[in-house]
């Protein structure tokens, strides 16, 4: 599987946001490109821990289980995954150009991850290769909603 951790994978991934502009339209769900580089760069921040985000209770049910069945393998995340709602960009509009160099920016600090204690909001505690593979799960999943 994919990891941010690795050079190979973030350089992909840039490759990508780079090629993100207004003009793209996603091919399914609600957002716009330039929202869904607001949230994926707030994602970022959550995993590089630059904020907290409280856990939820169904997570402290669930959420070891479902994230072991979302790392399993290399498939992507299906369509229309749910979203914590403090993850959820509301804001119609931005620059886009200022959006993506803020995401790239958060992609490259991945280079030298120091966050061994994170918790997710759902699935509590993950280990840094969890992290790594789940964060480029996440992008690869709203890079193609895009067609980037």
């Amino acid at each position: 599987m994919n990891s941010v951790f690795e050079t190979s994978t973030r350089e992909e991934l840039i490759k990508r946001i780079n090629s993100l502009n207004d003009n793209n339209k996603a091919q399914w769900g609600k957002m716009n490109a330039f929202q869904m580089a607001k949230h994926c760069t707030q994602c970022d921040d959550m995993f590089l821990g630059k904020t907290k985000i409280k856990r939820v209770f169904i997570g402290r049910l669930i959420g070891k289980m479902i994230l072991k069945k979302t790392l399993k393998d290399a498939s992507p995340f299906g369509k229309n995954s749910p979203t914590a709602p403090v993850l959820v960009t509301t804001n119609d509009s931005g620059d886009i150009e200022l959006q993506k160099k803020e995401w790239i920016n958060r992609v490259e600090q991945y280079a030298n991850y120091n966050n061994p204690d994170f918790v997710h909001p759902f699935f509590g505690a993950m280990k840094k290769d969890q992290v790594g593979y789940f964060v480029y799960k996440h992008a690869d999943h709203h890079l193609r909603q895009f067609g980037a």
